[in-house]
């Protein structure tokens, strides 16, 4: 089975010591995609703060698929940005990485806090297997308006349901449905959002409606 393939499955690989002709052009070419990737964030995390406009050609150019509408603060970093498929009016802040060896899927109105990893890589925990540099790659699909807290870990294979929390520090390691708050490590689910989040912004605070509401008029 060739390293693509091997890839595209989930199945163990190794990224360079192949010996077959095909396999080495492929350990070739995903070393060049690297250090492209790593060129263009370089030009990414050296623009001006007033080049918005320059950065989102960056992106735009890197990235699988990118809307119209996407803020990163600086610094960011990606493995290949070339795996990464982004929606529409996405936000990160600060220090955003994103380990993309394989596909990552984030949707509309998602946005993340800062010192966030979303990680679609791992290795196994047997010793032998890491000693050889062993990978393996699932992806990561993040639905729609979902809210990711600051230093959290995102790994491997997961899911998160559209209008979906994860609370700050926590590692997701399995999926999340939609429409509730998850938090801790590993991540579980700690509630549903209810109407009281309509009415409660944050614990005992109420919501201003004719402020909070004007982006309706």
């Amino acid at each position: 089975m060739r390293l693509k393939e091997r890839i595209e499955k989930g199945m163990i690989f190794y990224e360079d010591g192949h010996k077959d002709p095909e396999d080495i052009r492929q350990e070739q070419e995903l070393e060049r995609q690297r250090r492209h990737c790593k060129e263009m964030m370089f030009d990414f995390n050296s623009t001006r703060p007033s080049e918005n406009e320059k950065r989102t050609e960056i992106l735009k150019e890197l990235l699988a698929e990118c809307g119209d509408h996407v803020f990163i603060e600086t610094p960011a970093h990606m493995s290949y940005g070339s795996h990464v498929h982004l929606g529409e009016f996405f936000y990160a802040n600060f220090n955003l990485v994103i380990i993309d060896d394989t596909d990552v899927y984030i949707g509309d109105k998602v946005m993340v806090g800062p010192n966030v990893t979303i990680c679609a890589t791992g290795h196994p925990v047997y010793p032998l297997y890491r000693e050889l540099a062993a990978h393996y790659s699932l992806p990561i699909h993040i639905g729609n308006n979902v809210w990711i807290g600051a230093n959290s870990v995102i790994l491997p294979g997961v899911k998160i349901g559209d209008n979906t929390v994860i609370g700050a520090g926590s590692v997701v390691t399995k999926d999340i449905p939609e429409n509730v708050v998850a938090v801790g490590n590993p991540c579980k689910v700690m509630r549903e959002i209810t109407e009281r989040d309509k009415e409660y912004y944050f614990r005992d605070r109420k919501v201003d409606f004719a402020y909070t509401l004007r982006r309706e008029d």
